[in-house]
């Protein structure tokens, strides 16, 4: 009422898939939070294809031109990197189809990248997708809501931002 609590910020599943804190991702510059809090997404196992969402509305900032990774700011402030895979930059592009452009405007759930599930594993990338939340100066604090399966883009986890 006094603006003393700030609202949270939700974010959702970018893929349908297991939700997990970005502390089990098998990679240490995701899991020691270097980039950033976050979550990880584990794609359904039998997907040949994925069409990666956008977790929050908000502007395309950034979009990698190998379509493995992009940024999104929110109407809030809040920064988020969306990364499809690990090690996925090695694959060049191959696989990976944006759909918008940098400064596109999106909605929670809007298609932004599609990418051949069956190329990834191929070239023994794990297809895992992380949210990264890259402002952590102005992130107070991330929960999660863990599921055994998330919808894409359902709901998943909360910010606040102090």
């Amino acid at each position: 009422m006094f603006g003393f609590a700030k609202k949270g910020v939700a974010l959702a599943a970018p893929v349908a898939g297991e939700v997990i804190g970005i502390e089990s991702v098998q990679d240490d510059v995701f899991s020691q939070k270097i980039l950033g809090d976050g979550f990880g997404v584990v794609p359904e196992p039998h997907s040949d294809q994925m069409v990666v969402c956008a977790p929050a509305p908000g502007t395309i900032v950034s979009l990698f031109p190998t379509g493995h990774a992009f940024g999104i700011e929110t109407d809030d402030g809040l920064e988020i990197l969306v990364h499809i895979g690990l090690d996925t930059v090695e694959m060049k592009g191959d696989g990976f189809q944006a759909h918008l452009a940098k400064g596109a405007h999106v909605d929670a759930g809007s298609p932004v990248v599609t990418v051949d599930l069956a190329k990834v594993r191929a070239a023994g990338c794990d297809p895992i997708v992380l949210v990264v939340l890259t402002n952590k100066n102005q992130v107070k604090s991330l929960s999660l809501d863990l599921v055994a399966l998330a919808t894409s883009g359902s709901n998943v986890a909360t910010v606040k931002m102090g």
